[in-house]
């Protein structure tokens, strides 16, 4: 038996909650990750996985050598990119985890052009909607949140942005703009739950008072928790939405959106970039982070200008 082949096999499987899929993604037959995963439980002397009819989940033994095998698979990558560093050439697996609406708007779009400059850099991105993920089983996790954020955490902010008011041409010259805090209880609001599902009053100040907030309890017409879709419906002209300026900059740039209240804003936030440790950073994350920093700063810019044009 391979040991570290099923050691990878053993870790994708659990991964990707399935032999199937894990099958797939690692371009084999469902029935050699089968034989890989039962060997290595054979090896053990233990069940890894209890599989029934609809799932495949870790037993407890299963959930403690997965924690050591991907430190193991870890530490391999890491030996092999510093034998390839030898030829000057970054290379190894970069696990990022983040937030679906960061995943479509900020990596996505940068992810080409890394993989132009660092081709020997394989991506693997997680994308979740967990509150708090699990920062130590991944090298970098990207985090948006409160501008106020503080928590016990190794994270390097990477860029604040405005949220502003935004609505289609349409439905500007359809159902006017407002031209206070208060005109919006008039008009159709698609609004962002929170977690728990509530809503919570939009807290609104100017940008040069930031300390004058006033508080608007508007009532909503669309209620989503997925940032595309309140997007995307206010694009098609259902109404007025808050956004991060960042996400809007494109929208505004085209004539798809306009922004509407200016100046006022409805919160700030940030982005930060997490990893598990200030101490052996391997090097394929720090260029990724130095490029993140680069590029989202640099299209910061242009969403400023953007929003100064609108």
């Amino acid at each position: 038996m391979d040991r570290l082949l099923a050691m990878q096999v053993f870790e994708r499987v659990a991964n990707e909650s399935g032999f199937a899929a894990a099958a797939r993604s690692l371009d084999m037959s469902p029935p050699v990750v089968t034989r890989l995963v039962a060997e290595l439980e054979g090896h053990l002397g233990t069940r890894l996985f209890q599989r029934t009819t609809r799932k495949v989940s870790l037993t407890d033994a299963g959930v403690a050598y997965l924690a050591c095998v991907r430190q193991i698979l870890q530490d391999v990558d890491e030996a092999d990119a510093l034998a390839i560093a030898h030829t000057n050439r970054l290379a190894g697996r970069l696990r990022l985890h983040t937030l679906p609406v960061l995943a479509s708007y900020v990596v996505a779009p940068l992810l080409p052009e890394f993989r132009r400059r660092h081709p020997g850099i394989v991506i693997e991105l997680e994308v979740e909607s967990y509150r708090d993920p699990s920062i130590e089983d991944f090298d970098i996790t990207l985090l948006g949140t409160d501008a106020s954020f503080d928590a016990n955490i190794v994270a390097r902010r990477i860029v604040e942005s405005d949220v502003i008011l935004v609505a289609s041409p349409e439905y500007v010259e359809r159902k006017g703009a407002p031209q206070r805090p208060e005109d919006l209880v008039q008009h159709d609001c698609l609004r962002l739950k929170r977690p728990d599902g509530s809503l919570r009053a939009w807290r609104m100040w100017r940008c040069q008072s930031p300390d004058q907030v006033v508080e608007r309890d508007v009532e909503a017409v669309l209620v989503a928790n997925h940032t595309d879709t309140l997007l995307r419906a206010a694009i098609d002209g259902a109404g007025i939405t808050s956004i991060a300026l960042d996400i809007a900059a494109p929208y505004l740039t085209r004539g798809d959106l306009v922004r509407v209240l200016s100046p006022w804003v409805t919160g700030r936030l940030a982005m930060y970039a997490a990893v598990p440790s200030r101490k052996f950073i391997p090097q394929r994350s720090r260029v990724f982070l130095d490029y993140l920093v680069e590029q989202i700063r640099e299209q910061h810019d242009k969403a400023l200008h953007a929003c100064t044009a609108c």
